[in-house]
């Protein structure tokens, strides 16, 4: 694939005014659902700003080291993702997508000192349940290397009726029983979340999508109140488990049920118990109803 290159990492505030323009009817014209942008968006020269680097760990509840964490490229590349997503030819409006799955290849440690080039292209639009479901793939290369050391595939849902809908009136599937406390053991720690909290992740990420941040916006969504970034889910899952992440790692996450703030998360973090097991599976429960997940994910050697 051809990439266009970016003089700069796009402004993200910018890029939501646009991605609000357009997704307005008129404005933004129509999006066919069908089409796909031809070429991807690539930046070099990327450094870490330490001091957000900092901030990050903290809203995450991560360690501050001379190591990048596994999701923390995310908030670099993300502007990347968006750039595609205001492509004309991007089949459906940024607004209003859902993250449903976001799995990480770290092939080698990403470091502070590091000189960055990070790309992104859109792939594999194809058909849900639920609605049209596509990849964006972001690599990051360091110095003149020609293999990335890490990779992103984040799974993007525009809810709309497919072929794969079940028909109206179809009786739904009946849910299974909740796990109880004692099915699954004691949570490994139980984490507070609020407002502020993801007001700050808000700030430090550079992702102020209005169903984060503003109660209006997120109703607008049909929330009820603003809702936890997944990607904020994901970092801090990770802080369970930190010091015992390979260093060639694939976590590979699914996103359930939607935080809505303020919220508990009741973590489960489970070791492998044997050979080719993940090293890791985690789960995110509320823990006053346990039947609700909020995400689970894996960890595995590479």
């Amino acid at each position: 694939m051809e990439y266009t290159r970016l003089p700069a990492i796009p402004n993200l505030l910018s890029q939501y005014g646009k991605a609000a323009l357009g997704s307005l009817p008129v404005v933004g014209g129509s999006r066919d659902g069908k089409s796909m942008p031809t070429k991807g968006v690539e930046v070099s020269g990327v450094r870490v700003d330490v001091a957000n680097l900092a901030a990050y760990a903290h809203v995450c509840d991560l360690r501050l080291g001379d190591t990048l964490p596994l999701t923390y490229p995310f908030t670099l590349a993300f502007p990347l993702s968006m750039q595609l997503m205001l492509d004309p030819d991007y089949p459906v409006a940024a607004m209003g997508s859902v993250h449903l799955t976001n799995q990480i290849e770290s092939r080698r440690p990403l470091r502070v000192g590091d000189e960055l080039s990070i790309r992104a292209r859109a792939q594999n639009l194809r058909e849900h349940s639920a609605g049209l479901l596509l990849d964006i793939v972001t690599e990051i290369r360091t110095g003149d290397d020609d293999e990335p050391a890490w990779v992103q595939t984040s799974g993007l849902l525009s809810k709309r009726r497919t072929s794969l809908t079940p028909p109206s009136g179809a009786p739904r599937p009946q849910r299974p029983e909740p796990p109880t406390a004692a099915e699954i053991g004691d949570p490994t720690v139980v984490k507070s979340v609020s407002e502020a909290l993801i007001s700050e992740y808000a700030a430090v990420s550079g992702d102020r999508n209005p169903i984060h941040v503003s109660k209006v916006g997120a109703k607008a969504f049909g929330f009820p109140n603003v809702i936890a970034h997944g990607m904020w889910t994901a970092g801090t899952l990770l802080s369970v488990v930190e010091g015992a992440i390979p260093e060639r790692a694939r976590y590979s996450v699914e996103f359930g049920k939607p935080v809505v703030l303020p919220a508990k998360l009741a973590v489960y973090a489970r070791r492998g118990a044997s050979a080719g097991d993940p090293a890791w599976s985690l789960t995110a429960r509320n823990p006053r109803k346990l039947g609700t997940v909020h995400a689970t994910a894996t960890i595995e050697e590479l």
